[in-house]
């Protein structure tokens, strides 16, 4: 059961909201919303649509051997368009389409700037082909067909390729060999995934094997080649020999 003071504690509530100052306040709330909102739409709408935005600087670190030119053709930045409206993952995936790039990030940097960083194939290994030297990167891909860089490795295989599974186990004991001795291998000899071995420059051979107990063969290779010897075999890491 109500009572009698409720009706009227009702009444004063609504009086209460009515009152002058309430209104204006709520007004003056509103108003400030809706030109907030108009102003944030202007700005949206100069920034998608004119050249308030628009690149004006496109900077690229990381090349050597692909040319800026190059990476700058497969960005596609129209001019005066604005940085929101850019796509920098279909930028990216146009530079990566690049055969010597590895990878590469597109950022933008407001106000104007967009930060290409790009990483390039760095070849491990090369074969020889009628067509020249094939490259290989470490992970076992060919991206190109030119001269190969001194102190890079020949690849003496059957039949060298990207797809071919003792292609990539060469590149694999490449990549696990240490620093020492990597400099000074001239040829990587691999007759089979088992069965791969390095001719170094001076002369001398190590039998490696496979790319299994890699960390151990790296351990006692070095050692090894202060033998007096011409054949160092580690295939087996744990009875090595030298001839």
């Amino acid at each position: 059961m109500r009572s009698a003071d409720e009706p009227r504690a009702w009444w004063e509530e609504i009086a209460d909201r009515l009152r002058p100052e309430r209104v204006g306040g709520l007004r003056q709330v509103r108003l400030w919303s809706v030109l907030g909102v108009g102003v944030l739409t202007v700005v949206a709408v100069l920034a998608w649509f004119t050249p308030v935005l628009s690149v004006r600087t496109v900077d690229i670190d990381g090349l050597s051997a692909v040319g800026d030119a190059e990476v700058h053709e497969r960005l596609r930045i129209p001019s005066g368009r604005s940085m929101l409206r850019i796509d920098t993952d279909a930028m990216a995936r146009r530079v990566a389409d690049i055969p010597k790039v590895s990878s590469v990030r597109v950022q933008r940097e407001f106000p104007s700037t967009v930060r290409v960083s790009v990483v390039e194939r760095t070849p491990v290994l090369y074969f020889e082909s009628p067509q020249g030297a094939h490259l290989v990167d470490a992970q076992s891909t060919e991206f190109a067909i030119e001269a190969a860089p001194i102190g890079v490795p020949q690849l003496i295989t059957g039949n060298p390729g990207s797809a071919d599974p003792v292609t990539r186990a060469a590149v694999a004991v490449v990549a696990v060999l240490p620093p020492a001795l990597n400099i000074q291998v001239g040829e990587v000899v691999a007759r089979s995934i088992s069965d791969i071995s390095l001719k170094l420059q001076d002369g001398r051979t190590v039998l490696w094997g496979g790319a299994d107990d890699a960390e151990r063969k790296a351990q006692v290779v070095l050692p090894l080649l202060t033998r007096e010897g011409t054949v160092f075999d580690v295939s087996s890491p744990h009875l090595v020999t030298v001839k």
